[in-house]
């Protein structure tokens, strides 16, 4: 079976295409592509997914075709698409003066042919804008999309750089969100101070994916938290573990702290482990 070649589109969206004609593309060719409707210019991404791989949700029932690669006519619309899309902006924001609600223009981004134009925005709860964009679409006679986005959402598609020092990971190489959680930041005994975790648009670091496996997976080897043991003839309770230190802190009634490695740990007697009996 022919794999798809995944290709990304101005507005951030990914799409499948397959290459029957066997068109001499390259990844990261811009490429003319067909769309619901009309034509719109992509990116190549990937040369070789399996439909598994793809996100089903993004392959349509009609299977649209690669038209051509871009060529100089293509690019130099490409160079000037941004000038409209400006004015666009600023017509959309000079309309919605006129209306009670509040709307923050994040980005907006024409089809490449001209058939849609899409306005992504922010906003406190939900907006019945149905009055507001059939305005837009007799002002621009083309057909009009709103996108409410989230914070996450926000922050791709207006960029920036993290604490880390380099470009925001969902703006640079992150094509699709992959859920983080309050359990991975513990796995990584940083869940301390949210604030220091948290990036940009409110939400937890997308990097705390990247290293989960390896915590979850070096962790099978230590102590739960909270499990007790007898050391130096007292009690005292695993309060943290370090996996890249390869060190276990133990907590004694006293509230003295001690440091041991995993080798020195499993010479202990345990007591007890969490969930079945308080230390």
């Amino acid at each position: 079976m022919q794999e798809y070649i995944e290709v990304e589109f101005r507005t951030g969206r990914m799409g499948y295409y397959k290459n029957p004609d066997n068109l001499p593309i390259q990844p990261e060719d811009l490429i003319i592509v067909e769309v619901e409707r009309g034509e719109d210019i992509a990116q190549i991404v990937h040369m070789a997914v399996t439909r598994e791989q793809t996100d089903h949700n993004d392959i349509p029932l009609k299977e649209y075709k690669i038209r051509r690669l871009a060529n100089e006519t293509d690019l130099d619309k490409l160079r000037n698409i941004g000038t409209e899309e400006e004015k666009a902006s600023k017509t959309f924001n000079d309309v919605l003066s006129r209306y009670p609600f509040v709307m923050k223009l994040i980005e907006t981004v024409y089809q490449f042919d001209g058939n849609k134009l899409t306005f992504f925005f922010t906003a406190e709860g939900r907006i019945d804008f149905r009055t507001f964009v059939r305005e837009l679409a007799t002002i621009f006679k083309t057909r009009i999309e709103l996108h409410q986005t989230t914070g996450r959402d926000e922050a791709k598609r207006l960029g920036g750089f993290g604490m880390c020092g380099n470009q925001y990971c969902c703006s640079s190489f992150i094509k699709k969100f992959n859920q983080v959680t309050i359990r991975m930041a513990k796995d990584q005994n940083l869940a301390g101070n949210l604030s220091k975790i948290s990036g940009p648009c409110g939400r937890l670091l997308c990097c705390l994916n990247f290293e989960e496996d390896f915590y979850v997976e070096a962790g099978k080897d230590y102590p739960l938290i909270g499990t007790c043991v007898l050391h130096n003839d007292q009690k005292a309770m695993v309060f943290r573990i370090d996996v890249l230190a390869q060190k276990i802190y133990l907590a004694h009634d006293d509230r003295s702290i001690v440091e041991m490695s995993l080798d020195q740990f499993a010479k202990l007697e345990v007591i007890s482990i969490p969930d079945l009996e308080q230390c």
